[in-house]
């Protein structure tokens, strides 16, 4: 092998040092000052050609039309692929080639043959990735008595400050709010950031979107391919893109002149991007751009953060309130139904109390839809031996398998690794293995069996793995093509379907027991919201919550949709514990693959950590999950002062006592990750 002028690839490298490390002997080599390194770009983004079918002059108007379609009596197959042109051309600037041959189930010889006649013509031309057809819905919507006064605070608040809660009862038309605003920037040629937590809302809102603002809209999220968020960038750059639309990561992409970003569901822990790094929280990064830029900022939600809501009553932010829904839409009603009366009473078929059945009955009688709620997926959470209590765990992980039926396989939720079901528990040779609580999938199951002629559907992530997958579901409830949606939490945030009139929570318990002091706060943030997919238009939507814990004060403010109290409830408990708001908070994760060594370098870390003074040192500790990926896993939480001195001082602090654990000889191979505010 020679040397090029552009010297030696890695690759190359790699195949001289067949039985060693390429990358260890280049950096000794570098650390010696023999060689150098240097690192090239290659621009990947292929630009998209597509064939483009137009109409040829002379057929413009509607007389020219219909004496070539009459020409055409005898070549119907022609005929026809005029007629799907037109149709095309109807709700869509560009009709290519391949859409209209589909939607005409035509040849392109058949097509050719209008070419050479002169009534069409093709051209080769560089499309979008990403495009949407003309309008389909209603653009004007006229605005309720309560929202133009929300819209007027809104605007009055933007003179004064830069960011505005917007509190609003689900169904009160937040989006409308938006809408306006959006209107407004435009006006002021300014750009519009229009976050969402979850890929699955785009599919409702880019629809309201486009029909009002048309081809200045780009969407930006992780379901794109590289080539389709190269075209968003570059059109974000150039200013074509007015309005973006996208998850967390649209926050970096190149703005020029943004005026405005939009925070729906701002309560939403999706915001926060846990793995890998970097770790941000989307909310409060949109804060530092917008300062930036000189912004305006308005969070939308039903049920705002705890943190959130407590900025307005520290005039941080300005509170806009919403009370009523939009138009003739009330709130619903919450019944708790006590599964422990349920079972000593008999009152149980399966996961669904006699009650929910009969309410899902009346719905599907009156030609309504149903959603239900339950926050896991997969068929059974584990198996359980029920001779010795043998639970399948991960290999690599400590955590129980799931079982997923569609797979026949159990499946570890951490990781990823996928192993086949077993018959015979292999401590004790038993054959009394069995499934138990259950999953989106076993609850679709046993809809099934309920209501046989029912159309049932799940909207969880193993049903929307496919790209355009949550699209296609969320189109067809909404033509009311599916009667029983069962979905995990992506099915609560933010949809909006007019035909449900009742909403069943399976189990609520679930949600109560997890191992976070935010418990609280995420359970009555995920009912309140799932409650408010139903009754959405002129229905008053019945909501059913089926718990072991029904005298449990959460489950009751929630049954009086009751934010105020559960507010001071939960300001008082985290004012108490010495939580955020009150405090900030530091996360250290530290990993490695000898549970001792992980241990050890953990205390370390504290003994460091703990010469530091104003600050409150918790662990190390082991979390609920001790071991993922094989790496053992021990946490120290830290919590310090909100003073933008102290939090710097403990960041460099926390830097520097890293560093200095990690270059020892004895923790090669320890990782410690960071994350502010988890």
């Amino acid at each position: 092998m020679s040397k090029n002028e552009n010297g030696f690839k890695l690759s190359e490298i790699q195949k001289i040092f067949p039985q060693a490390s390429a990358r260890k002997v280049i950096s000794n080599l570098l650390d010696k000052g023999y060689i150098n390194v240097q690192q090239k770009l290659k621009d990947r983004y292929i630009p998209k050609y597509e064939n483009v079918i137009f109409l040829e002059n002379g057929f413009e108007t509607n007389e020219e039309l219909q004496e070539l379609l009459n020409g055409l009596d005898r070549a119907p197959k022609q005929q026809n692929i005029i007629l799907q042109y037109l149709h095309l051309a109807e709700t869509q600037d560009i009709v290519f080639q391949k859409e209209l041959l589909k939607k005409s189930s035509s040849t392109s010889t058949q097509l050719k043959t209008l070419i050479q006649k002169g009534v069409l013509r093709i051209e080769r031309m560089g499309t979008d990735r990403v495009h949407f057809s003309k309008n389909e819905f209603p653009a004007d919507i006229s605005l309720s008595e309560d929202q133009e006064r929300a819209l007027k605070e809104v605007n009055e608040s933007f003179k004064n400050k830069k960011t505005v809660l917007l509190k609003g009862v689900t169904g009160s038309g937040k989006t409308h709010i938006y809408f306006r605003l959006i209107e407004e920037a435009l006006a002021n040629n300014k750009q519009v950031l229009y976050l969402l937590p979850e890929i699955a809302l785009t599919a409702q809102i880019i629809k309201r979107l486009q029909a009002k603002f048309g081809e200045q809209i780009g969407i930006y999220h992780s379901r794109f391919g590289n080539q389709e968020r190269v075209e968003i960038w570059q059109k974000t750059l150039k200013g074509e893109c007015k309005i973006v639309l996208g998850a967390r990561s649209s926050l970096l992409l190149p703005f020029q002149n943004l005026g405005l970003i939009i925070i729906d569901e701002e309560h939403d822990t999706s915001f926060k991007q846990a793995e890998p790094s970097p770790r941000y929280n989307a909310r409060d990064t949109a804060m530092v751009l917008a300062q930036k830029m000189k912004a305006n900022v308005i969070l939308g939600s039903a049920t705002p953060s705890v943190i959130s809501y407590f900025n307005t009553s520290q005039k941080k932010y300005d509170l806009v309130e919403l009370n009523e829904r939009y138009g003739e839409g009330k709130m619903p009603k919450v019944e708790i139904i006590d599964l422990k009366k349920a079972y000593d009473n008999k009152e149980m078929r399966g996961l669904f109390s006699e009650r929910l059945l009969t309410e899902m009955k009346k719905s599907l009688e009156d030609r309504k839809q149903i959603i239900l709620f339950q926050n896991r997926r997969g068929y059974s959470p584990f198996l359980l031996c029920q001779s010795c209590g043998f639970v399948p765990n991960c290999e690599h992980c400590d955590v129980s398998l799931t079982y997923h039926k569609q797979t026949d396989k159990l499946h570890c939720h951490y990781c990823g690794t996928v192993y086949p079901y077993i018959v015979v528990c292999p401590t004790c040779n038993s054959n009394q293995v069995s499934t138990k609580s259950f999953g989106t999938e076993k609850i679709e199951e046993e809809i099934m069996r309920e209501f046989p002629n029912a159309r049932v559907a799940r909207f969880d992530w193993d049903a929307l793995k496919q790209k355009n997958k949550f699209k296609e579901l969320i189109t067809a409830f909404e033509n009311r093509q599916i009667d029983i949606l069962v979905g995990t939490q992506m099915v609560v945030k933010g949809l909006d379907f007019e035909h449900v009139n009742l909403v069943g929570v399976l189990s609520a318990d679930s949600l109560l027991s997890f191992p976070d002091y935010r418990v609280n706060e995420r359970v009555f943030q995920l009912l309140e919201q799932v409650s408010g997919r139903a009754g959405r238009k002129d229905d008053k939507g019945q909501v059913l919550i089926q718990t072991h814990r029904a005298d449990h004060p959460i489950i009751k403010l929630v049954q009086q949709h009751d934010y105020e109290q559960f507010y001071k409830l939960e300001e008082q408990h985290r004012h108490d514990f010495v939580y955020p708001p009150f405090v900030k908070l530091i996360r250290l994760t530290i990993k490695h693959k000898d549970k001792s060594r992980t241990f050890d370098a953990a205390m370390a870390l504290v003994t460091t950590l703990s010469k530091m003074t104003n600050i409150h040192l918790i662990g190390p500790a082991e979390p609920p999950v001790a071991r993922i990926r094989n790496q053992y896993l021990q946490e120290i939480l830290i919590k310090l002062p909100k003073s933008r001195v102290a939090i710097t001082e403990v960041k460099n602090n926390i830097y520097q006592a890293v560093n200095e654990l990690t270059s020892l000889k004895n923790n090669s191979g320890v990782r410690v990750i960071l994350d502010v505010d988890p």
